[in-house]
């Protein structure tokens, strides 16, 4: 029989976290899942009339005669789940990741099926949350009326080996079966006003040459920036249609700001010159016509795409910062009896980038009040994280355990509230390896954060940071250098500096250490995690007095610091522990 091509609507379900699952109890997670498939999950897909047509270890996939089947089958697994694992601790609970999407499918002559349709809605089961249901714009439209669960748009995204963006929605998480509270805060988090969220548009770029060809090429970038900066979550940014109005028309930026609601403005243009073409951009504050930034690219046609993607990134990374630069600004113009979570969140982050024992104790107190305002402010809970596990690893604080525990909850309810935020998961992973906890997840957090978002300087050097922990220091490197590239003005340069300088402890390359632990201590002079790897490393080059003489530093910089703190350092491999402490020891470190 031949093969038969149709539509249809096909669902992918995963288990979270299958390998930790396994790795903590293999023999009662198998005999769980197998249970849970007779009982729950097999019944479930054939009362809603789907077909199991692939089961793998750890997930299935299924067709639908139509989306709303797939959305009610999935709907109704995720609602038993709580009472099924109750009794269970949370590392011990099976939870399930699905993604759905209708389109065309090859089904083969013994009932398998094949095709993009399959692949896309296995493609979207990995970008959803846990408990929750990302599903494509296709599959979308056929429901979007009948929905009464909060949806996140996500955005267009780029799934692997996927050839075009796919536009993907994210029904519920954790709050589809949880409490009234707990589904609002999905669209509190996640879907935070526009009023709210700084918000930009990207306007067509003017083509000063005229020809067509060109034309294209400049509707194309101003696409992609629109795309990559989607992927910023904390940016609100309008959508093609909206912003393409504009085009062949003169631009007022007060005016423009005005009818689109939007508080920064991306233009451009683009001048073509046989095969050499030249992009200049500008970010501009609406309100006022400020100018942000601006800068120019020039670039070669030979290569066409190649020339779209570094200028799309080089755009992305400039703005992003710059953005955020000028909402601290007016975060900071505020009287302070008038702000709410998000001034709050702004104002933290130039203390954070002090890098002082005073000024994180500033940023915590900060952050606190945020979280207090909005419990389910998932940017500021990641940020409250990300600053209890630096304060810990300064000796900065009263009770490390405690910071400790605090910090993975934090960046655990972080996770839950905004699953597709690529900065808090990358946050939640460097947290998660950093204090020694689910080292499986980290890792799988850090590739889902690169896949969302790798024009984030930020992002690439948590997941940097991430890979290191994991011993896998030359990939380590490349994510350190391209952050460094892509942003080489950051205010927190020091920490992909910092990451850098560990990745090359970790591959023996002590020279490198020393030169950049160096250039960090002279711009950060309180950064007492460089002290150490500096000390450890001089120990390692047989360079013995100026090993003792950063152990000297260090302790008057920190009191506390010695062996057996030191040994509370978590890495996955022991060959990396005994290399710190090693160094540590020869150095000079007090036990």
């Amino acid at each position: 029989m031949a093969e038969i091509r149709k539509i249809a609507a096909i669902l992918a379900a995963d288990v979270v976290g299958f390998s930790r699952l396994t790795n903590t109890d293999e023999d009662g997670t198998l005999a769980r899942l197998r249970a849970l498939r007779s009982e729950h999950l097999d019944p479930t897909v054939a009362a809603h009339h789907g077909r199991e047509f692939k089961w793998t270890g750890d997930g299935f996939l299924a067709e639908f005669r139509s989306v709303s089947d797939a959305v009610c089958c999935a709907l109704d697994i995720h609602a038993a789940m709580p009472d099924r694992n109750t009794g269970l601790p949370a590392d011990r609970r099976i939870e399930f990741r699905i993604g759905i999407h209708l389109g065309e499918i090859i089904e083969e002559d013994d009932g398998d099926l094949m095709g993009d349709g399959v692949n896309i809605a296995a493609r979207l089961e990995s970008i959803s949350a846990p408990n929750g249901i990302c599903i494509s714009a296709a599959a979308y439209d056929q429901v979007r009326n009948r929905l009464n669960h909060d949806v996140v748009d996500l955005g267009e995204r780029d799934l692997k080996n996927i050839q075009r963006p796919v536009r993907a929605y994210l029904i519920g998480g954790k709050a589809n079966h949880g409490s009234a509270a707990a589904e609002r805060s999905i669209g509190s988090a996640t879907g935070r006003s526009q009023a709210e969220r700084p918000s930009l548009a990207v306007l067509p770029f003017k083509n000063l040459g005229g020809d067509h060809e060109t034309d294209y090429f400049a509707d194309g970038i101003v696409e992609d920036i629109i795309t990559a900066l989607s992927r910023t979550r904390w940016l609100f940014v309008i959508a093609r249609n909206s912003s393409f109005i504009y085009k062949g028309r003169p631009v007022d930026a007060r005016q423009v700001g005005h009818e689109l609601g939007v508080r920064y403005l991306v233009e451009g243009s683009i001048r073509k010159a046989g095969q050499r073409v030249r992009i200049s951009g500008q970010l501009i504050e609406a309100a006022t016509g400020r100018h942000l930034w601006a800068d120019r690219f020039d670039g070669d046609l030979a290569d066409i795409f190649d020339l779209q993607d570094r200028i799309t990134a080089s755009v992305v990374v400039a703005i992003e910062p710059s953005v955020r630069l000028a909402e601290i600004e007016r975060a900071q113009r505020k009287p302070t009896d008038n702000l709410d979570a998000y001034d709050l969140l702004l104002r933290a982050l130039p203390p954070i980038n002090a890098y002082t024992r005073e000024g994180f104790v500033e940023a915590e107190t900060l952050l606190r009040r945020a979280v207090a305002l909005d419990p389910a402010y998932a940017e500021a809970l990641a940020a409250l994280a990300e600053c209890l596990v630096r304060m810990t690893l300064n000796g900065w604080v009263a009770n490390k355990s405690a910071a400790t525990a605090e910090a993975a909850d934090l960046a655990a309810r972080a996770v839950t509230l905004d699953p597709a935020n690529a900065t808090i998961l990358a946050i939640a992973a460097w947290a998660y390896s950093t204090v020694g906890v689910r080292f499986e997840q980290s890792l799988e957090l850090a590739d889902r954060a690169l896949a969302i978002h790798p024009n984030s300087v930020h992002v690439r050097s948590f997941c940097g940071w991430v890979y290191n922990y994991f011993g896998e220091s030359l990939k380590a490197i490349e994510q350190f250098e391209e952050a460094r590239r892509l942003s080489p003005i950051d205010p927190k340069s020091y920490f992909p500096m910092l990451g850098l300088a560990v990745a090359h402890f970790f591959a023996g390359h002590f020279e490198e250490t020393v030169a950049i632990t160096g250039r960090i201590l002279a711009e950060v002079p309180t950064h007492n995690v460089a002290r150490r790897y500096r000390a450890a490393a001089f120990a390692h080059l047989g360079r013995l007095n100026e090993a003792r003489a950063a152990i000297v530093d260090l302790l008057q910089a920190q009191p506390s610091s010695s062996l057996r703190n030191s040994r509370s350092s978590v890495f996955r491999d022991q060959r990396m522990s005994d290399l710190y402490i090693s160094g540590l020891e020869k150095a000079g470190l007090p036990e």
